[in-house]
């Protein structure tokens, strides 16, 4: 990998910011895992999590459109590890408000 240079001191302390963030989240998750029995590999639960999908259906009506998000049923495994680092999966869909309304 090649080394990333910044040429101002603001972009080398976002970047310094943005490993220091990056590396804590990665420990939380270790430490998550290990608390739950689940081993200390945050990659191996990433890969399983990249299984997971989800989608957002779009119904219009007359007054507007209804957003669904729909969460695919996951593999018995991936139901395991969610239970062990109790993680809810929905199994209905969840109404989804629009964070930014349409301006006409």
């Amino acid at each position: 990998m090649l080394p990333i240079f910044h040429h101002k001191q603001d972009r080398t302390q976002a970047h310094i910011l943005v490993c220091f963030l990056a590396l804590t989240m990665w420990r939380t998750l270790q430490q998550w895992m290990n608390v739950s029995g689940l081993g200390m590999a945050p990659r191996k639960l990433l890969e399983g999590l990249r299984e997971l999908r989800s989608l957002d259906v779009l119904l219009p009506t007359r007054d507007k459109t209804v957003r669904l998000r729909m969460v695919a049923t996951p593999s018995r495994e991936l139901k395991v590890l969610f239970q062990r680092i109790e993680i809810l999966i929905p199994n209905r869909p969840k109404m989804i408000k629009n964070v930014v309304e349409k301006i006409a």
